[in-house]
């Protein structure tokens, strides 16, 4: 089978596209034939080792996830002996970001893993990008208990995490505000948020309107710049370490202090989570963007598309 390998740590063109062996499932996995993946953040940080501390569970100096791609759906092709939750001929989408492997024709996933049937009328492509921005959007969504009724606000609202926060708040029943550049305006208002700015031309922090908690779903802010516009017990959380790797400092102090505070939850995606997601999607309340599509073969241009910061949404990695 085609697989996409990166036996290095580093730019877009470490990854190249081999024959590899294909995988066989053990007794409680299933063997999915991939039809589309994505290239997201999330496998852009892990090829490249930007940050020094995904080393520790990639591999300190080669890695050992050769073969990235933590969102894929397709067809299961076969089973093991064991497997009681899907049959052969399922389509399933799904997450994985312990062992990737989306970027390849094949994969194997346990029964029990963060995958579900795909909802009905979507195709592979529609599905692939379901979980990866929204399972950040949602945990940290979550971390913050936000309630119906609460101000909240998305800086860049046009990312694969951006676009599902905006989403997923507001099936929460919040008001959202959401930031973007100016040629988003419409788009961001068409996701769903009660009012946009445009960075360009209208500064967040000078509006006069607080909130009980701001998303920076880019890593663009810092707490200093939003806490004079936080409520009294407003929460503020980045998707992003900060300047000098502030936020994690911040969250573990400014949580004992009683007011204002950072958060930063380790994101963790369970099957009921991604469950959750697709009955979303099936209802209509959630919908993952799409911005690119590129061949496996066009994967270096698809990282390196992802790489430039401007995409809106996901951009879609197809396997035929």
């Amino acid at each position: 089978m085609k697989a996409a390998i990166n036996t290095q740590y580093g730019p877009p063109e470490v990854v190249h596209v081999r024959e590899v062996e294909k995988p066989t499932p053990s007794a409680n996995q299933v063997l999915i034939r991939v039809y589309a993946s994505t290239v997201n953040r999330t496998d852009s940080g892990f090829r490249s080792a930007e940050y020094f501390v995904s080393r520790f569970f990639s591999g300190l100096f080669r890695p050992k996830l050769k073969t990235l791609g933590c969102e894929f759906a397709g067809q299961i092709e076969a089973i093991g002996k064991a497997v009681t939750l899907f049959k052969v001929g399922d389509r399933v989408f799904g997450y994985n970001d312990s062992t990737f492997g989306g970027h390849a024709e094949y994969l194997t996933q346990a029964e029990d893993a963060p995958i579900a049937t795909i909802p009905a009328g979507l195709s592979y492509e529609e599905a692939a990008p379901i979980t990866e921005g929204a399972h950040y959007a949602l945990g940290n969504i979550r971390a913050a208990k936000v309630t119906t009724g609460q101000n909240t606000l998305v800086y860049g609202a046009t990312g694969a995490i951006g676009s599902a926060a905006v989403q997923l708040l507001k099936e929460v029943g919040a008001q959202v505000t959401a930031v973007c550049a100016t040629r988003h305006v419409a788009f961001v208002h068409s996701l769903g948020a009660d009012r946009v700015i445009d960075y360009t031309k209208e500064d967040f922090t000078q509006t006069g309107q607080t909130f009980d908690f701001i998303f920076d779903a880019v890593g663009k802010s810092s707490f200093g710049t939003c806490k004079p516009v936080l409520t009294e017990k407003g929460i503020y959380i980045s998707t992003e370490l900060g300047k000098n790797s502030e936020n994690i400092f911040l969250a573990l102090t400014t949580p004992l202090l009683g007011g204002k505070k950072v958060l930063f939850p380790i994101p963790i995606t369970s099957k009921d989570d991604i469950v959750f997601l697709k009955e979303l999607v099936s209802q209509g309340k959630f919908k993952p963007v799409i911005d690119r599509r590129f061949s496996l073969g066009q994967i270096v241009d698809a990282y390196r598309y992802v790489e430039t910061g401007q995409k809106t949404g996901n951009v879609v990695l197809t396997m035929t």
